[in-house]
């Protein structure tokens, strides 16, 4: 008689090589997760060498943060993003779409993408400290425009509420518009070749292509962009907290949520720390929701649309 052969089982295995990474996450993800929430509901800070708590509170901790300037930072920080976001995708769709379309014939193609992505590998504070610098009072900015007669005397970019905030929109613009770029590319060699050449031999032109062609098909990794990106503003931090020396001036208009979450941290204020990081998470979660709902297309050929409309007309005939 033959031996059967022992099968392998591939699920199995599977699970075996994906359980270091839950366990990674559980321990130093979803652990400090509970933890942080369960110490909002706490009053927990040090004052000197104090130690108050921790005293369970409820929701005091929550009340106190509504009544603070947190809904004025959380304004800060959505202009920053927006300042940064709206010129980061506009460009990326352009140049993804010029990059992709073979009728231009681009040369160097490979150049260009290395060249636009090389911002996103400085580190955020290298960038601060280096547009600290040039605009400045008596930076380098000031004294090109002063010796070519373009401005009488120096502008203090760093002292204006706009100046600040254009500033931190434009370091953030530069440093990720290259990685938007890079991803939507890859979106849009991912359509097929037979779309776009259907779409030629029915007549269109290029920005028909692009409204009706491209972006429709491309709309999860625009969404992906988005809900990344959206994400990425609220944990603002770095490039304000360098460019303003933590100080969030002019009058703290350009203080960031994640700013004023640490400067509870330096407090040791753990319960409102905590409290506020809660806050975060259920901002990002709804603004995260409403972008996927905008995006998300469960009717692309318009049939559900359709039906909806044909029971509304045999409603209004019955009656």
């Amino acid at each position: 008689m033959k031996k059967k052969k022992k099968s392998v089982s591939y699920a199995k295995w599977g699970y075996i090589f994906i359980l270091p990474f839950f366990i990674t996450y559980i321990i130093f993800s979803l652990i400090p997760l509970l933890d942080t929430i369960r110490y909002s509901f706490f009053e927990y800070y040090r004052t000197g060498i104090k130690e108050v708590g921790p005293n369970f509170i409820g929701m005091k901790n929550y009340v106190s943060l509504l009544k603070s300037d947190m809904v004025v930072y959380g304004k800060n920080t959505l202009i920053m993003w927006v300042i940064g976001f709206i010129p980061q995708i506009v460009f990326a769709l352009i140049l993804a779409n010029w990059f992709t379309d073979i009728r231009l014939k681009i040369r160097g193609k490979q150049f260009f993408k290395v060249v636009i992505y090389l911002p996103n590998l400085i580190m955020a504070s290298a960038f601060a400290m280096l547009f600290f610098t040039l605009f400045s009072t008596n930076g380098p900015v000031n004294s090109i425009m002063l010796s070519i007669g373009f401005i009488k005397k120096p502008i203090d970019f760093l002292g204006s509420i706009f100046g600040t905030r254009s500033l931190i929109g434009f370091m953030n613009f530069l440093m990720w518009f290259g990685n938007t770029t890079i991803m939507l590319i890859a979106a849009i060699n991912g359509i097929s070749m037979e779309i776009f050449e259907a779409c030629d031999l029915d007549g269109c032109n290029s920005i028909q292509r692009f409204f009706y062609i491209t972006l429709p098909m491309i709309r999860p990794i625009l969404a992906y962009t988005l809900v990344t990106s959206i994400i990425g503003g609220l944990q603002m931090f770095d490039v304000p907290q360098i460019l303003t020396n933590g100080q969030g001036n002019p009058d703290r208009s350009s203080m960031t949520l994640i700013m004023f979450l640490n400067n509870h941290l330096k407090s040791k204020n753990y319960g409102m720390a905590g409290s506020l990081s809660v806050y975060l998470f259920i901002v990002s979660a709804i603004l995260c929701f409403i972008v996927y709902k905008i995006t998300n297309d469960n009717d692309p050929d318009g049939s559900k649309a359709a039906a909806k409309a044909e029971k509304r007309r045999r409603r209004r005939g019955l009656l």
